[in-house]
């Protein structure tokens, strides 16, 4: 029944005009088919935006299931988000903006964020970590965290971050998967302004496996037995002297394990080439994203969305990217828009279940609020209802007048969106929307034949 009333729904809610007129992609149909016609110019076009070493010499080799991207090219990823950026103007431009539930803040810029990837890329070198190791990251969401995936990549190593929230056997179970050699976990992370242990279930997770780990101490300073090491000797103490790991564009950036809600875990794959040149397309393309503009992703590291829009696509796109430490209705339901304001934050990515928690809390909290500079807010993770999708547009978009509100679905094994509403089309209340650029998507029976519209099925 819920399906079948979705059918049946007509209201069409736009973006306002003027923010059409400046979207950075203006026809959605004519880029759709373009890139279906033609997706090795297509691709090959965005990819030629960024830094390759070695040119590639062919877009796509494509024998299902079987796919290679940009043969021959040699590259890395953080390369790209960081040394091209600096070098072409943009060392002093704030990169990242780390925001804890206590108001601390702070912000790292492209040059600062360079130098500190540099060191502490030198010190992992120190430990032995070379291109092809395996570095498992159990982080909260800080600067250190990011810090440590780039730094990973960067010598062409693949991290492997794991959510700070899961347990022993799901962070153990993940070090063995990966064979990792070499762990950067954290001892705390705070969450409605209390700690949360995170220390001893890494001392339980890594029992008898020999490993090297390097700890970010927050909570408390200690001696560390031989193998262990802290992530701010090992950062401070490191000159910059490390350079990129150019790497062929197939070469693993990095793994991450789906959350496991349809079985086992998988160990999900995602290459510098392809993953570098996808998640920026949709950024620019689908969120919207201008060059002078704030940004804020509000998942966390340990998840895609994490990886994919708050490390990844902002920082190879030059753009400034928010990250907020804890829970965002603490200390008070205003939390987030406070921040919103504070940083005039220009396009937001959430969930359905954060709206429905503003919801919750009812429509003046986001009134006490200038949220003025927010023009786009981007929805993704689990379904987003029709009444979190207009409660958004009414009392975060004022009505539709000031902005809009962008459903997309996903999933880790994507890297980006996939389907979702552009802002020159109207969201239809109940609908991810339509396929996105790249994307030839259909529903299907168990047989794998298409079912008419208004049936159910797969999507493939």
């Amino acid at each position: 029944m819920a399906l079948e009333k979705l059918l049946k729904e007509e209201e069409r809610l736009w973006a306002p005009e003027g923010l059409r007129q400046e979207a950075n992609l203006q026809d959605f149909a004519r880029e759709y088919q373009r890139s279906l016609e033609d997706p090795e110019g297509f691709w090959g076009e965005w990819a030629r935006r960024f830094y390759w070493e070695k040119p590639f010499e062919r877009v796509l080799e494509w024998n299902l299931p079987e796919h290679r991207w940009f043969l021959g090219g040699t590259t890395n990823a953080v390369y790209n988000a960081l040394e091209r950026n600096v070098e072409r103007g943009l060392r002093n431009k704030v990169a990242l903006i780390y925001l804890s539930e206590d108001g601390r803040e702070e912000k790292l810029t492209y040059g600062e964020l360079l130098d500190r990837v540099r060191r502490l890329a030198t010190g992992l070198r120190r430990l032995g970590v070379e291109k092809g190791d395996r570095v498992v990251i159990y982080m909260p969401l800080t600067l250190e965290g990011v810090l440590s995936m780039l730094a990973t990549a960067y010598l062409g190593a693949i991290h492997s971050v794991v959510y700070a929230g899961l347990g022993v056997a799901a962070l153990r179970e993940r070090i063995l998967d990966a064979g990792a050699e070499l762990l950067i976990a954290g001892d705390v992370s705070y969450r409605r302004g209390k700690g949360v242990d995170l220390r001893s279930i890494v001392e339980e997770a890594i029992r008898d496996l020999p490993l090297k780990v390097v700890w970010f101490q927050r909570a408390f300073r200690t001696e560390l037995p031989e193998g262990h090491y802290d992530f701010q000797e090992i950062l401070w103490g490191s000159p910059p002297e490390a350079r990129a790991e150019m790497v062929d564009a197939e070469h693993p950036l990095f793994i991450l394990y789906t959350s496991g809600s349809t079985g086992k875990p998988k160990g999900v794959v995602h290459v510098h080439g392809g993953y570098m040149v996808g998640t920026t397309y949709h950024l620019r393309t689908f969120f919207d994203v201008k060059d002078d503009e704030v940004y804020w992703a509000t998942s966390d590291i340990g998840w895609i969305v994490g990886h994919s829009y708050i490390v990844y696509a902002p920082l190879l796109e030059g753009v400034t990217s928010v990250l907020r430490e804890g829970a965002p209705d603490y200390p008070d339901p205003g939390a987030f828009w406070q921040a919103v304001e504070r940083h005039r934050v220009n396009v937001m990515f959430t969930a359905p279940t954060a709206v429905r928690l503003f919801m919750k809390f009812g429509p003046e909290w986001p009134k006490r609020y200038d949220l003025s500079s927010l023009r786009l807010v981007a929805v993704a993770g689990e379904p987003l209802n029709p009444e979190a999708l207009r409660w958004a547009y009414q009392h975060l978009m004022a009505e539709g007048q000031r902005g809009f509100v962008a459903d997309n679905w996903w999933q880790t094994e994507l890297g980006g969106p996939t389907l979702g509403t552009p802002l020159t089309l109207p969201a239809k209340p109940g609908f991810a929307g339509v396929a996105l650029p790249g994307v030839e998507a259909a529903v299907v029976d168990e047989e794998g034949q298409p079912v008419p519209p208004g049936q159910g099925g797969l999507l493939v």
